[in-house]
């Protein structure tokens, strides 16, 4: 391999070799410093501590966020359907999802490298920034966004422990308001801070915490409305109100539009299974977590809004809302943390990790993974300021939908470059290597071929969300735009041989 030119640093990589009877090895070469930092390295096989039960509950934090059951609990409310078929619909969202996230996650199981390094392959060793940096993008206004929500179960806790606010409201937010977001903000921090093994051990509490606090409230609730639980739930299961375009687009809508909730996870879904050491432990892990863990959370949203008709005489869809609705001071303050934790669980792991790899991944030598995590927390700070006064006013699934719509393209560039074009081999040395003739730097570093694809791919699966005359696409946008684009590439990609 051709050394490193004059302007290249001499940082020390470890670098796969594949050999056919054992699994990749380590070997130490030269690499760009604009390229390569300790973060984005390879993480060895011996260092990675995630199993099943880490992704499982990776997905079930996802589910129980306060913003995920309150989507959750809306899909059986808006699109009129039979509730049987939304419950089919989530349920259907959660195996595609469950396929995406096993591509997806499969390279970085096996090179141990994060979503922007594993960009390069494709979009080149510098072009990677620019897909990294619209991940990133994404990643912060969700990360803002689950802040504010998060911060709604510690404002619960601090009314009930404490009695009402006093005082007006800044941008909508009460003093509680602030000072429960603040506290959360805060709280993030030092939990990235510790690290992705601290927010391992979290997130294995924190997701079965959620499931039991769930579980109580349905049955205080069931307590309370007897009989009459059932019949709210059988009255939602035979549909309410109407979808102007018909009950198969409400399906595909429904099921477009959980997928699109974790659309930005799929596509950088390495960032974590990086930390996996096997192939079966990530994709058991997934089987668990999603279809399953779903199903049977959308259910109990079902139930619990069904019992919200009967006790408090309307649809509850925030958990927080409906937990400071029932006279109950221990479930409330148990019920407050417990949504917290879970909503700051996916939010460091789904909407932290990612940002900061990607700020690091764009001036290695400048950018940590520490001080990218911090560069995101200050300006998701921002987000979540403005989330009640003005973001929110978007509505929560166009809102979802156009930012997974985003990042369809470059989900679909990936996939094709790395199992069709690829054929699944890569030499991690070359993913650090400025070397014009490296196999990833293409032309100054961008893969020009890959923007040909992306640009009107992207255009196209925003547009979906937003002109009218698209909305018979409507819930599979996102699978559209990321199969154009991987077609697209494919079709305009040199391959290589299957043996190199």
């Amino acid at each position: 391999m051709a050394a490193a030119s004059g302007h290249q640093g001499r940082l020390a990589i470890a670098t796969i070799k594949k050999t056919a009877d054992v699994k990749p090895a380590l070997r130490i070469d030269h690499v760009d410093s604009r390229l390569y930092n300790a973060d984005l390295a390879p993480v060895p096989r011996d260092k990675r501590r995630w199993g099943w039960f880490e992704i499982f509950n990776v997905w079930t934090n996802a589910a129980q966020s306060v913003f995920a059951y309150t989507l959750a609990a809306s899909l059986f409310l808006t699109y009129g359907l039979n509730g049987w078929a939304v419950f089919a619909a989530i349920v259907l969202a959660g195996v595609i999802i469950m396929v995406l996230v096993n591509l997806s996650g499969r390279p970085s199981v096996e090179y141990g490298v994060p979503y922007p390094v594993m960009a390069r392959a494709s979009m080149g060793v510098f072009g990677a920034n620019f897909v990294a940096m619209l991940r990133c993008i994404v990643a912060i206004f969700w990360y803002g966004a689950q802040t504010y929500v998060g911060s709604t179960a510690v404002a619960l806790l601090l009314r009930t422990v404490f009695g009402t606010d006093g005082g007006g409201t800044f941008l909508g937010l009460s003093p509680v308001d602030w000072i429960s977001l603040v506290l959360v903000s805060l709280f993030q921090i030092a939990l990235f801070w510790r690290g992705i093994e601290s927010i391992r051990v979290f997130l294995n509490w924190a997701g079965p915490a959620v499931y039991a606090v769930m579980l109580t409230l349905l049955a205080i609730l069931w307590t309370k409305a007897g009989s009459g639980l059932l019949s709210e739930v059988g009255t939602i299961f035979e549909g309410i109100g109407h979808y102007e375009a018909g009950p198969v687009s409400a399906f595909m809508a429904i099921t477009g539009t959980m997928i699109a909730f974790v659309a930005p996870l799929i596509v950088n879904y390495g960032d974590f299974s990086r930390y996996v050491s096997t192939q079966s432990g990530m994709r058991l892990g997934n089987l668990l977590g999603l279809p399953l863990t779903i199903a049977f959370f959308a259910l109990i949203a079902l139930f619990v809004t069904g019992g919200t008709v009967v006790v408090f005489g309307e649809r509850l869809t925030n958990p927080t809302e409906i937990v400071g609705r029932v006279d109950n001071l221990a479930l409330t303050v148990v019920a407050a943390l417990t949504f917290f934790v879970a909503t700051v669980g996916i939010n460091v792991v789904g909407n932290f990790v990612p940002p900061a790899n990607d700020l690091s991944n764009l001036l290695p030598s400048r950018i940590s993974f520490r001080t990218g995590g911090l560069i995101t927390a200050f300006l998701a700070f921002f987000v979540s300021a403005l989330w009640v006064s003005l973001i929110s006013q978007f509505g929560i699934t166009r809102f979802v939908s156009t930012l997974g719509a985003l990042m369809a393209p470059a989900y679909g560039i990936m996939i094709a470059d790395y199992y069709l074009v690829k054929r699944q081999r890569l030499d991690i040395q070359q993913l650090f290597s400025s070397d014009p003739n490296g196999a990833y730097f293409y032309k100054g570093g961008w893969n020009h071929r890959a923007l040909v694809v992306f640009a009107p791919v992207a255009v196209f699966a925003v547009l979906t969300v937003w002109l009218p005359q698209l909305a018979f696409l409507a819930g599979f946008d996102w699978l559209i735009g990321a199969l154009l684009a991987g077609v697209l590439y494919y079709a305009i990609m040199p391959k290589v041989g299957r043996n190199g």
